[in-house]
């Protein structure tokens, strides 16, 4: 079909509609969600106590042996559920991880003379709501309410508890404002459950009526064309990438994946460092759309020509030999040892073992990552030696040696006994023979890095020379890794594409 694909687009349009109404039907609103509800709330009367036998005796304060006259009395029986589709845990409340209570119960206007947990759908529930675990009864004067403090219950799918209270009239007159739940969850929802019986007659018929548009869009796109088009967004044509060893693997993943959605893309590796991959790219990529640069930091002084463009933060890590003895190291530390002022690791509570200082080569951009983040001094000048002479002369320490990509830092650390180094985190995470180091008491993390108590990070920078014609292979693969389904490969590579952080212009985790 000539001209604008109003075909295509209404039958785009007929595939996401039903997707979005299921999604939104049976996993939006089935997400990891608390329910609750009123389940009673009732004046005091004779017939509570056939209901409840012996309820009420319990929960009646003694005053010196006898029960004190309460008036004006009604009894609250309130159920709290887990109504989504995942396990509520714990650390899924909404508070600090050292406070106990994880919900609160309001009763507007009445007071808690007493409470009792009536019902556990599983008896393992009941090690979440003993004496000890924070569940408790306060009333607030100023609002004059009574409220009930609920522990972080862990909630698996399905699994309730009852809450039985009886409260005496505190403020008002006339009927009651409802008991509320107050309380909130990460990645989720505290909400008041409703019945929900199925799909509505509207939906089914939404449903299937898209259904027939989708399916006769299709028929008459498969008359008119003979082959099913390109995805949107492609490009053919041949890239070569060159540049940070640090991001090889995810560029290498990402390039695959825009390889299977995109026939006609074809990609080459030449990856043998940030500084090797600008130099190349200055020499070679003039009116060449083929060649493109990855490094771990901006650009440094001398490449006029080179346009940057900021893909992701990246995460960085500390690395040492397995064997000596340290699993966290303070910034102050590692400024220490490699300005030399740390000769042997027991100085820091380690084995008794000289320190190795590995090095990536001058223009190694996570070499320059590092120096910016961690070291607040110019490194001294080290006799020049490989690390197979360090591993085998045994020279004084500190010794020091240099190498030129990630995968000889990870193998010069895990093969030289005492030796420290750094690397691109995710790589670390899957090498042997090393242990990666918390820094300051803090393990390396996204969540550590956005919340600023983790400090070695880095941004990737893609680089050309000039700018990118529109329809080339280099600015569709950049516009993937950045606006499309490239960020995810980055996200599963451990590293935050710019568009998640709070400043995504300077692709900065801080604001």
């Amino acid at each position: 079909m000539s001209g604008f694909p109003i075909d295509l687009i209404v039958a785009l349009i007929g595939i996401a509609v039903p997707i979005v109404a299921f999604v939104w039907e049976f996993v939006l609103v089935g997400r990891r969600r608390l329910g609750y509800r009123v389940q009673m709330d009732t004046p005091v009367t004779g017939e509570i106590d056939s209901v409840f036998p012996g309820v009420l005796p319990q929960l009646r304060p003694d005053e010196n042996g006898r029960s004190p006259e309460l008036k004006d009395l009604s009894v609250v029986l309130f159920r709290i559920e887990n109504s989504g589709i995942t396990t509520i845990d714990p650390a899924d409340y909404a508070v600090p991880d050292d406070v106990r209570v994880g919900l609160h119960l309001h009763f507007p206007q009445r007071r808690v003379i007493g409470m009792a947990v009536t019902e556990l759908s599983d008896p393992g529930l009941g090690e979440f709501l003993d004496g000890t675990s924070g569940i408790a009864v306060r009333e607030d004067p100023v609002g004059q309410f009574g409220i009930i403090d609920l522990p972080k219950v862990q909630l698996n799918r399905g699994d309730h508890y009852k809450i039985l209270a009886i409260l005496q009239r505190s403020s008002g007159v006339g009927e009651y404002p409802d008991p509320q739940l107050r309380g909130r969850l990460r990645g989720g929802r505290v909400a008041e459950s409703h019945s929900r019986t199925g799909a509505s007659k509207f939906m089914v018929g939404l449903t299937a009526f898209l259904a027939v548009v989708i399916a006769v869009q299709f028929a008459v796109g498969a008359l008119d064309s003979p082959s099913a088009p390109e995805p949107l967004d492609c490009a053919t044509g041949k890239l070569t990438l060159v540049g940070s060893t640090a991001f090889e693997p995810v560029v290498r993943q990402a390039a695959d994946s825009y390889r299977k959605r995109c026939a006609g893309a074809e990609f080459d590796f030449a990856m043998v460092g940030s500084g090797a991959g600008l130099d190349r790219l200055d020499e070679q990529g003039k009116g060449n759309p083929g060649l493109l640069a990855i490094t771990d930091g901006p650009k440094g002084v001398g490449y006029p020509t080179l346009l940057s463009r900021p893909l992701a933060s990246a995460l960085y890590g500390v690395i040492v030999h397995k064997d000596v003895g340290v699993r966290e190291l303070t910034v102050a530390q590692i400024r220490d040892l490699y300005a030399g002022r740390i000769a042997n690791w027991n100085q820091v509570g380690g084995a008794d073992l000289p320190v190795r200082l590995v090095n990536r080569m001058h223009g190694s951009g996570t070499r320059d990552t590092f120096e910016h983040r961690m070291l607040d001094e110019p490194q001294p000048l080290y006799p020049a030696a490989t690390c197979r002479e360090i591993r085998y002369t045994a020279p004084p320490s500190p010794a020091h040696c240099e190498v030129a990509s990630t995968k000889d830092m990870l193998a010069a650390v895990a093969e030289t006994p005492g030796a420290i180094g750094y690397s691109e985190f995710a790589d670390a995470a899957k090498a042997s023979g090393i242990t990666t180091v918390a820094i300051d008491g803090h393990a390396a993390s996204k969540e550590a890095v956005l919340d600023r108590t983790y400090p070695f990070w880095g941004v990737e920078f893609a680089y050309s020379n000039g700018d990118l014609p529109a329809d080339s292979l280099a600015a569709g693969f950049l516009r993937y890794l950045t606006d499309q389904g490239g960020k995810d490969v980055l996200r599963g590579a451990g590293a935050l594409p710019c568009a998640d952080l709070p400043n995504p212009a300077l692709c900065q985790p801080v604001s």
